[in-house]
């Protein structure tokens, strides 16, 4: 998993430089929205829309956003997105799942498929590549909350299944199932992640050349920068020599 958590890392850091805000904010504010109107509008009683609250203020997102987020799913006005999940394979056949909240089937389908395709790679069917993911949940926190130590005890005790801290913070994997108990149980030992949710994780990862690292990142950006993705995961481990030029 360290090449994955690597590229995610610089994903991250480079999604702090490059990003619109404004097109940031919207992306958030449509993942709040669905998740206020699928479920209770109180995020105590709503895991995934707190998760939602969690991501938005990990991007100091305004609170009069979210709270507009919130309201425009009880106003009954809110545009009706679909949830779709894409999977394809990435240059060099990476393994590759996309997962949008889309108003428009035709039109995002037809987007990220020309990604691909532009890209080297190719738009496969639902199931093609998510075999080699698992579903799981995460919490994340921050490096200064707690020792590894303290952590993984805390973890272990909450019932997680695993945890990796390094100087980027503490990543705490649980089944989907245990999710909202395990961050509950965390939340009231260390305080509020950074980060809560459910994710793909790759079972294997695939090492590349820096060459096809740029493409695969450039396919990456180019998936991340449509207003109707929400999160891209791909199953490729970078090399030390490109994390360093990447976060130079």
């Amino acid at each position: 998993m360290a090449g994955h958590s690597q590229f995610k890392n610089i994903m991250h850091r480079k999604g702090k430089q490059d990003a619109v805000r404004s097109k940031l904010f919207s992306k958030l504010a449509r993942e709040i929205t669905v998740a206020a109107k699928l479920g209770m509008p109180d995020p105590n009683m709503n895991p995934r829309l707190r998760a939602a609250i969690l991501a938005a203020r990990a991007e100091n997102m305004p609170k009069d956003n979210i709270d507009r987020a919130i309201k425009k799913a009880l106003g009954g006005d809110a545009e009706n997105y679909d949830e779709i999940r894409y999977e394809g394979y990435g240059p060099g056949g990476v393994a590759v799942i996309v997962e949008a909240l889309t108003d428009n089937r035709n039109r995002t389908a037809s987007e990220v498929r020309s990604y691909f395709t532009k890209s080297g790679g190719a738009l496969a069917e639902t199931g093609a590549v998510s075999f080699m993911f698992d579903r799981i949940g995460t919490v994340e926190f921050d490096a200064s909350r707690a020792s590894a130590d303290d952590m993984l005890e805390a973890a272990i005790e909450a019932g997680a299944d695993d945890v990796t801290s390094d100087e980027n913070g503490h990543e705490v994997v649980c089944s989907i199932e245990n999710l909202h108990e395990v961050a509950r149980a965390l939340e009231s030992r260390f305080g509020e992640p950074r980060k809560s949710g459910l994710v793909w994780r790759p079972q294997n990862t695939i090492a590349v050349d820096d060459e096809m690292a740029e493409k695969l990142v450039r396919l990456i950006d180019t998936l991340n920068d449509n207003d109707d993705v929400q999160n891209v995961y791909a199953n490729f481990e970078l090399s030390d020599a490109f994390v360093a030029k990447m976060s130079a």
